[in-house]
């Protein structure tokens, strides 16, 4: 977890985790066992997350790993893992290549839809606002924006070139205001940002300086109204539109929801200094109850093999902290635990949600 440097923002999930695998061993434990997780920081540096894992291999000797954040992080150690045939469990990523059963049959992504699976759903909504809309994609030069890219292809085909124009960044650089300008110079009246962190930020800003009003798509994993929309400004977000697979504690339609009181209940008792309007708490509940799932099902026997297994037959798994209707389903042919997404506009004030959940390979 990048506990601590520019990614810091991100270790919620294994605070999260950390807790929820304290209130099962308040429990008793599962099947008569405790469980004994190890969470380490990599500052989200794939050359420090190869030394700690390794570490946690060679020298902790652990049974698998579990939820650990990023694509490059992870990377960086999956063929390490899958040589060794050391289960890579839930990775908190939704990057495409995880569903890639024959490449790294031991590595499985995380509990929520593909980034390619977002791209494709924000494509098909521009298309029905304007069937002859032109789009923009601002995405980063990595495994994590190019996911856009393909899922806008997916969607458009030969018509890709001629309807979308493209800017890359590099994540070491100082500024993505550039890239915004020359976007927008284009024509384009949509824009779809696969951006994180301080670009995410940046991006909401600079769109909404520039008085350029596009059917404009924020990606998941930068909708965080306390990390990315209150220092973009609220007022600058109005009408941002992106989607969304859990319930948000901050939504009033879960007030009396069984699960979000189940949720409200844990966090005063395990995390009572936790900000739980960050969306990365709520991630870090539903791959903590999929892995509690997975070593129920695993009963007595614990091997490696058998946990992989196990992960890889999930059989709609509710999860209190998803949406309604979203269940996590596995198999050995599909390691895309979540397919399902709905979209959402902000409204100066919170995420509203709107249409239909939407179903995607």
């Amino acid at each position: 977890m990048p506990y601590t440097g520019p990614a810091a923002q991100f270790s919620a999930p294994g605070l999260a985790e950390k807790a929820y695998m304290q209130m099962i061993n308040d429990q008793g434990g599962i099947n008569g066992r405790k469980i004994n997780l190890i969470s380490v920081d990599d500052g989200y540096l794939p050359w420090r997350t190869g030394n700690e894992t390794r570490k946690l291999v060679e020298v902790e000797h652990v049974a698998f790993m579990f939820g650990s954040i990023g694509t490059p992080t992870q990377l960086a150690v999956a063929k390490y893992l899958n040589d060794r045939k050391i289960p890579q469990l839930f990775i908190d990523s939704g990057a495409y290549r995880w569903g890639d059963y024959k490449a790294t049959p031991y590595t499985i992504g995380g509990v929520r839809p593909s980034y390619r699976l977002g791209a494709r759903l924000y494509t098909r909504h521009i298309l029905r606002q304007n069937p002859n809309a032109k789009i923009c994609i601002l995405y980063e030069n990595n495994d994590f924006g190019r996911d856009y890219t393909a899922g806008v292809r997916d969607v458009l085909g030969d018509k890709y070139a001629a309807t979308v124009k493209e800017a890359s960044y590099e994540f070491a650089d100082a500024s993505i205001d550039r890239q915004i300008v020359e976007l927008k110079a284009t024509g384009c009246n949509a824009l779809i940002a696969a951006t994180v962190l301080h670009f995410a930020i940046q991006t909401i800003r600079k769109v909404h300086d520039l008085g350029w009003k596009p059917i404009f798509f924020m990606n998941n994993i930068s909708a965080s109204v306390p990390i990315i929309l209150e220092p973009a400004g609220l007022e600058s977000s109005i009408g941002l539109l992106s989607s969304t697979y859990r319930k948000d504690p901050a939504d009033p339609e879960f007030e009396n929801d069984p699960g979000m009181k189940d949720w409200l209940a844990w966090t005063s008792k395990y995390l009572p200094d936790a900000d739980v309007r960050r969306p990365n708490f709520v991630n870090g509940y539903n791959f903590a109850g999929t892995l509690v799932q997975v070593l129920k099902q695993a009963g007595s026997d614990l091997s490696r093999e058998n946990i992989m297994r196990q992960a890889t037959n999930l059989r709609d798994l509710e999860l209190p902290m998803l949406l309604p209707g979203i269940k996590v389903n596995t198999s050995p042919t599909d390691y895309y635990p979540v397919q399902q997404l709905q979209l959402m506009r902000f409204d100066g004030k919170r995420w509203v949600r709107f249409g239909d959940l939407v179903y995607d390979q």
